[in-house]
């Protein structure tokens, strides 16, 4: 065999080699719960929810795997999220209460985490613990803040949100997760380390 034909044999071997190797990588999988960090600092305005919701903020759960949805809470997650979403009217703290960062469950009109609060009472009601609804501190694509309710679910963490009717899995948004409740103690809040190669960061 000559040099130039074996050169061509091993160039020919190695490139088979390689694609079977690259066909063998697995792709990326789709995370479908968010891995959480340490505590990290409490909202304002949460802060101030908990000084007037005082027994709502000093509820402790020993850690547990998310809970398996049955069909009628998958039904309950939609009816609310799509429910609150249409008697909620869209507005700012500083044009409901005349002050910002001023977290409330609304009566007719709200912003982001109002709508949040709301979902995660109407929930509770219906059955859900509180460990797995959880306020979710983002930043939208445009670089403006934003709260959502996530729910903890076997599978995977769906998010809850003003500004559309679907019900996503996180990891399907388009947002930046900065921190949210944490799933141990509503009173305390943790970082999320996002896994999607974005900047955590803490929203204060």
């Amino acid at each position: 065999m000559t040099f130039a034909v074996k050169v061509r044999f091993l160039a020919v071997i190695l490139g088979v080699t390689l694609a079977s190797a690259t066909s063998a990588i697995p792709a990326p999988k789709t995370l479908a719960s968010m891995v959480t960090g340490s505590v990290t600092s409490q909202p304002i305005g949460h802060y101030e929810f908990c000084q007037r919701y005082a027994d709502e903020c000093n509820i402790k759960s020993r850690p547990a795997p998310a809970p398996k949805v049955t069909e009628y809470g998958w039904t309950a997650i939609h009816d609310i999220n799509s429910s609150v979403n249409n008697r909620i009217m869209a507005r700012t703290d500083m044009q409901v209460y005349g002050r910002e960062e001023y977290w409330e469950y609304p009566v007719d009109a709200g912003d982001c985490e109002d709508y949040a609060l709301q979902k995660r009472k109407e929930l509770s009601e219906r059955g859900f613990a509180l460990s797995d609804l959880l306020i979710t501190v983002v930043r939208k694509p445009d670089g403006e803040g934003h709260a959502v309710l996530t729910v903890r679910t076997s599978k995977g963490d769906f998010i809850l949100d003003n500004l559309t009717s679907q019900v996503k899995l996180w990891s399907d948004t388009d947002y930046t997760f900065l921190k949210r409740q944490a799933s141990f103690d509503t009173g305390r809040w943790v970082t999320i380390e996002d896994g999607r190669d974005v900047v955590v960061g803490a929203l204060r």
